[in-house]
């Protein structure tokens, strides 16, 4: 099964779980950002761009990736139901029925969602977790003003790992990342092969201890003080968000009176602004 599938399911699965605990809890907005979040951000945004790949020819990754999908409709539109319940019935209705299998006449009357444990795989979301990030880097690259004129072009970039895992997980992915970043290639490079000085015109940014992304950009002019200055302006605007988060966590009720799950929230935030500021530091 494609990568990208295995995490379209763990993720809906997490999902399906975390929707059934809020609904059992009566915390309604919860339950309602949960399904929106993993339609909009996960489902729309990554995976069925990330399969498009998959559909260029008759094979097993084709076959498994329209599986996939029709699982995750059929799924998520029941998992949306109580919110959506007229949307959601005519959307269900449209949707073509498994080979040989026979279905409740209205998604009314069919079993809400609930968790399967075999779908539930954390090595594989912990990956895409690095690929979105690299990802989500090269675009950020790619959106810099002085590479206006080369937005819809799709360029050459590669990644620089610092460790062997790193590495292969670049390598693994590099299909998705491509794919995902509209790269017209991806090239993976371990630190030491001092590859890198021979990229020509690119720029860089990092996108953790282990990793730098280079954006090739040859025939683009670059102007290094300008790049000095956003990536100052990086820093300005991620410093200002942790200040804003400490102060918000430092009123004398917060440990009082806001809940557990906040609290954790906030502090996993707060260690991921910290990390970012060295990170762009060091770059």
């Amino acid at each position: 099964m494609p990568f990208s599938c295995k995490w379209i399911l763990s993720v809906l699965n997490k999902a399906v779980t975390k929707t059934v605990d809020s609904l059992n809890a009566f915390e309604l907005a919860d339950a309602g950002n949960t399904v929106y979040s993993w339609w909009q951000y996960q489902f729309c945004d990554v995976f069925i761009e990330a399969i498009k790949p998959c559909f260029s020819g008759e094979n097993l990754d084709r076959t498994h990736a329209q599986d996939t999908l029709w699982v995750c409709l059929e799924t998520g539109l029941r998992l949306l139901h109580p919110f959506m319940p007229f949307v959601t019935e005519e959307l269900w209705q449209r949707l073509p029925s498994p080979k040989g299998c026979e279905r409740e006449a209205s998604i009314m009357i069919c079993e809400y969602p609930s968790p399967i444990e075999e779908w539930t795989d954390e090595k594989v979301e912990a990956e895409m977790e690095m690929v979105m990030a690299t990802v989500k880097t090269i675009r950020r690259l790619r959106a810099a003003e002085s590479m206006e004129r080369q937005r819809n072009e799709k360029l050459h970039a590669f990644a620089l790992c610092g460790n062997i895992t790193t590495l292969e997980i670049m390598q693994s992915h590099e299909l998705e990342i491509r794919t995902l970043a509209s790269l017209s290639s991806f090239e993976v490079i371990l630190k030491g092969e001092d590859r890198a000085s021979q990229a020509g015109s690119a720029v860089v940014e990092t996108v953790n201890e282990n990793l730098k992304v280079y954006l090739k950009v040859d025939g683009a002019a670059i102007d290094p003080e300008a790049e000095r200055e956003k990536m100052r302006k990086k820093i300005e605007e991620i410093q200002n968000q942790k200040e804003k988060l400490e102060k918000s966590m430092g009123v004398s009720w917060y440990e009082e009176k806001v809940p557990a799950h906040i609290k954790e929230e906030n502090a996993r935030k707060l260690e991921k602004l910290l990390q970012e500021v060295d990170l762009f530091q060091e770059s």
